[in-house]
C-alpha cells in the first residue's frame, strides 16, 4: 500500500519534517512555520493519500493533533526517552531528528504510546485545574498561617476552624499588614468555592466511567483519586503485570547495578507526577481503614522511614487497583489471622 511517512520534528513555533512517499520513491526534507499556517496548508495538500506521521509525544500540540485527525491523517505519538534512547549520532539538530524520527517509522521500531480520547483528555483538564487551585489554596493558607505566627498566635489545622476563622479575624492588623490579611481571606474564600464546584464536578465526571465505581470499594480511594487511575492508566491490558504499573508510575526505586553489585536508589519518580501523588495521599488515609495496609506502615516505618512506609503503601495501593482492574472484583478486605507476621518454630 503506498504511503507518505513522514518524520515530525515538532516545536511550538515549527516544525522539521522528512518525507518518505513510497508510491514514487521521493525523499523529501522541509521546515515548516506555524504562525503562517504554512504546515497547515502542506497537510492540506496530502489529504485522499495515506498519511502516517511520527512524533515525539510534547505538550502544546493539541491543536496539530486536532487537525491532523479532522483531515484523517495519522499521527502517531511516540515516547520521548526511548526515542532519544535509539539515536546512535552523537549530532542533535532538527533536521536529524526528523530523519531519526522516520527512520525508526521505516523499520517498524517506532515506540508508539497510548493516546487518549479527547473525552479522557477533557476529564483530565479537570482534575489538572483542580489540583492546580488546591496547590494555590495551600499557598493562601501558609501565608495566612505566617501572619499569625507573626503575632506570636500557633493554630495549626485550628486555624481553619470556625474560631480560629474568628482569632484571625481578630488580630489587630495595621496598614498593608492588614489588607494582606483581608485580600487573602478574601482569595482564600473564592478559592474554597471553586475547589468545593470542581469537587462536585468530578463526582460527576466520575459516574462516565465504569471503572471508577470498582475502585471506589477500596477504602481510601475516592472519585478524585478512582477518575485519575482510569484516565491514566487507559487500558489495563496495556500492562502485563502489575510491576510494570508501579513502573509506569514511577513508583520503584532507581537502579544502578553493575556485575554482581545491586545498587537501588530512590523511587524514579518518572511518569505522572499528579496520580502519585493522589496515590500517596490515598494510601495514608488506606492504611487507617486497611488492616494489611496499616500493618505493613507501621513495620516499614518502624524500621525506616515514614517517608518510606508511605511510598510503600502507595505503591501496593496501585497494585491493587490494577488488580481490580484486570480481575473486574471489588475491593475485600483480607482475613487477618492471629498468628505473628513471622512463623513461630515450636522445639
Amino acid at each position: 500500500m503506498n504511503i507518505i511517512w513522514i518524520g515530525c520534528d515538532f516545536h511550538p513555533g515549527f516544525q522539521s519534517i522528512a518525507i518518505l512517499d513510497t508510491e514514487t520513491g521521493e525523499s523529501v526534507e522541509r521546515e515548516l512555520d506555524h504562525g503562517s499556517d504554512q504546515a497547515v496548508q502542506f497537510y492540506e495538500g496530502l489529504r485522499g493519500r495515506r498519511v502516517v506521521i511520527g512524533m515525539e509525544a510534547c505538550g502544546n500540540s493539541g491543536w496539530f493533533e486536532r487537525r491532523m485527525a479532522e483531515m484523517g491523517h495519522e499521527l502517531w505519538l511516540g515516547d520521548a526517552g526511548t526515542i532519544r534512547s535509539l539515536a546512535v549520532r552523537k549530532q542533535k539538530t532538527n533536521r536529524e531528528d526528523a530523519r531519526h524520527l522516520l527512520k525508526l517509522l521505516l523499520q517498524e521500531r517506532f515506540p508508539r504510546i497510548w493516546v487518549p480520547s479527547a473525552q479522557m483528555r477533557d476529564s483530565r483538564q479537570l482534575l489538572l485545574h483542580r489540583h492546580k487551585l488546591v496547590q494555590m489554596r495551600t499557598r493562601v493558607k501558609n501565608e495566612l498561617q505566617h501572619l499569625m505566627l507573626n503575632q506570636g498566635v500557633q493554630l495549626k489545622r485550628k486555624l481553619w476552624a470556625q474560631t480560629g476563622r474568628k482569632q484571625l479575624e481578630a488580630l489587630p492588623l495595621t496598614g498593608w499588614t492588614g489588607q494582606r490579611r483581608t485580600d487573602l481571606l478574601q482569595l482564600l474564600d473564592e478559592l474554597e468555592g471553586k475547589i468545593a464546584h470542581l469537587d462536585e464536578a468530578a463526582k460527576q465526571e466520575a459516574a462516565q466511567y465504569a471503572d471508577t465505581a470498582l475502585l471506589r470499594t477500596q477504602p481510601g480511594v475516592g472519585p478524585i483519586t478512582a477518575l485519575a487511575f482510569v484516565l491514566t492508566i487507559g487500558p489495563v491490558e496495556r500492562f502485563a503485570r502489575s510491576k510494570q504499573v508501579a513502573s509506569y508510575l514511577g513508583l520503584i526505586p532507581a537502579e544502578h547495578s553493575s556485575g554482581r553489585q545491586q545498587k537501588l536508589g530512590r523511587i524514579s519518580k518518572q511518569g505522572n507526577t499528579f496520580l502519585r501523588t493522589l496515590l500517596v495521599e490515598a494510601g495514608q488515609s488506606a492504611a487507617r481503614h486497611d488492616a494489611e495496609l496499616k500493618r505493613a506502615y507501621q513495620r516499614l516505618a518502624h524500621r525506616k522511614h515514614r517517608a518510606l512506609a508511605k511510598v510503600m503503601v502507595a505503591r501496593k495501593l496501585a497494585v491493587r487497583l490494577y488488580w481490580m482492574l484486570r480481575t473486574g472484583k471489588p475491593y475485600t478486605p483480607a482475613h487477618m489471622q492471629d498468628s505473628p507476621s513471622h512463623p513461630v518454630v515450636v522445639s
